[in-house]
């Protein structure tokens, strides 16, 4: 560490420095202190004592403040003293508040106590009541003689709900009501009634139309059965109406005088004719066999058109055939003349010759008489084999199905098993009556080939005898 001595020279200049540096330093805090007081102050004695005046100025405003802000804690501190005194009395009201909740809640249980003894049996009276009526609520959705007295159900929702409830009792007036409408239904149930309303026909378009209600059962108008639908409160035709048979007995009923009519009823009040919308018709189930079902059909009728050709041209024959029996003068316009005419055309032939000839005759009509059967007998095969594989391909559709959406849902198999179950109907109802239109017009073939062939045998036996005679003769 190194220590440097200054002459006195120096230290009267370092003196006259700091002396000067404090002096700029007082004219400094003066400006920043009241600028207008250090540009009136012309000496350090002038601005020492506008510095002690600006102390005790500012000591004065630090005392304002202070008794500013000890005002302020005291304002404060009252607010303070209020909010705490607003609290105590909340927390005296709500401990007071729940003290009454209890004993309000044991008085209440007491009376309600009290409530259940005194009611005794009526209450279970009441029960029964809200169970009726919402059974007969229930009832009322689905009758049909809503449809003519419409608003039943609104008193008994609201009866229903006042029995649920403890605190209301029913009144005489509204059991009464209950009694009423359960009677009504019943009186109404065995009436066969007639009433105009709007109907909303099959195509949409509402138009009133007088209804005829069949009791509890059905509704009947325009030849047509109808359907309530409570969620409306409308009356529409079913989509699709039941078989004519059904239909018939409505007519009867429309226009009956008043005499007795047999009539086609639905006893569950229209429920088996809603499901008979949904049921697929004939031409329905048909599309269900597919493009295997479509082929067994076209199959089936060109086997039916060939069996008709067929049975037409061997009647035919079959007449012609029995005329020749009847005459001796053969005709080339059926088979059994033109083996007739083999005779005629060569009356020196012997009798071997003569045997050919006929075999020959008879095989040249046999292909005109038996043509197409072969075909016919194949459709009758064929048929039930394209059945067999519409089965197979629907019920790989169904294992697919069951594969990629599991057994949950019967609806996504029931397209495979239709499919399966069509094609194999469709097959049998093709190949059955093939079976037996081959066998008939076979046997009606054979029968012509027969009688060929008898008639060829008995001319080859007279001309046998023939020559048995001449020879007798010339021996």
């Amino acid at each position: 560490m190194t220590t440097s001595i200054l002459s006195l020279p120096t230290l009267n200049k370092l003196g006259g420095a700091v002396k000067q540096v404090f002096t700029t330093a007082a004219v400094s805090f003066t400006l920043l202190a009241g600028a207008a007081h250090a540009e009136q102050a012309a000496n350090l004695d002038q601005l020492l004592k506008q510095l002690e005046q600006g102390k005790v100025a500012q000591s004065a405003q630090n005392k304002a403040r202070e008794a500013e802000f000890k005002a302020k804690v005291n304002q404060q501190q009252g607010m303070l003293n209020d909010i705490r005194a607003q609290r105590d009395s909340a927390l005296k009201l709500s401990a007071q508040l729940e003290q009454n909740f209890e004993e309000n809640e044991i008085t209440l249980a007491n009376k309600g106590d009290a409530l259940d003894k005194r009611l005794g049996e009526l209450k279970e009276l009441f029960g029964v009541l809200q169970q009726v009526s919402g059974d007969t609520r229930s009832k009322f959705q689905t009758s049909v003689i809503s449809a003519q007295i419409p608003g039943r159900g609104e008193f008994l929702d609201q009866f229903a709900q006042s029995m649920g409830s403890s605190s209301k009792l029913a009144s005489i007036e509204e059991i009464e009501r209950l009694w009423f409408e359960l009677q009504r239904e019943m009186t109404q149930s065995g009436k066969v009634v007639k009433f105009n309303r709007d109907v909303v026909m099959a195509n949409g378009e509402s138009k009133p139309a007088e209804v005829i209600r069949v009791g509890g059962f059905n509704l009947i108008a325009n030849g047509q059965y109808l359907e309530y639908i409570d969620e409306t409160g409308t009356v529409a035709e079913l989509i699709r109406q039941p078989s004519t048979r059904y239909l018939n007995s409505v007519d009867a009923l429309i226009n009956s005088q008043g005499e007795t009519t047999a009539f086609a009823v639905d006893p569950t009040g229209g429920s088996i004719l809603s499901l008979l919308v949904q049921a697929p018709d004939t031409r329905e189930r048909i599309d269900q066999g597919g493009p295997v079902g479509y082929i067994i059909l076209g199959i089936g009728l060109v086997g039916l058109l060939i069996a008709l050709e067929r049975l037409i041209s061997l009647m035919i024959i079959g007449r012609k055939v029995n005329r020749q029996l009847a005459s001796d003068t053969a005709s080339d316009d059926n088979p059994l003349g033109r083996v007739m005419q083999v005779k005629d055309k060569h009356p020196d032939l012997d009798t071997e010759t003569l045997e050919l000839k006929l075999s020959e005759s008879i095989l040249r009509e046999l292909p005109k008489l038996s043509s197409k059967l072969g075909l016919i007998k194949i459709i009758s095969v064929v048929a039930p084999l394209i059945g067999l594989l519409g089965t197979v391909t629907g019920m790989i559709t169904t294992f697919q199905a069951i594969t990629l959406f599991g057994t949950g849902d019967p609806k996504l198999m029931a397209g495979g098993i239709s499919q399966a179950l069509v094609t194999t109907v469709l097959g049998l109802v093709v190949a059955i009556p093939m079976v037996f239109i081959f066998a008939y017009l076979n046997g009606r073939s054979k029968n012509i080939i027969n009688i060929l062939q008898q008639e060829s045998t008995g001319i080859i036996a007279e001309r046998s005898e023939r020559e048995e005679q001449a020879a007798s003769q010339g021996a």
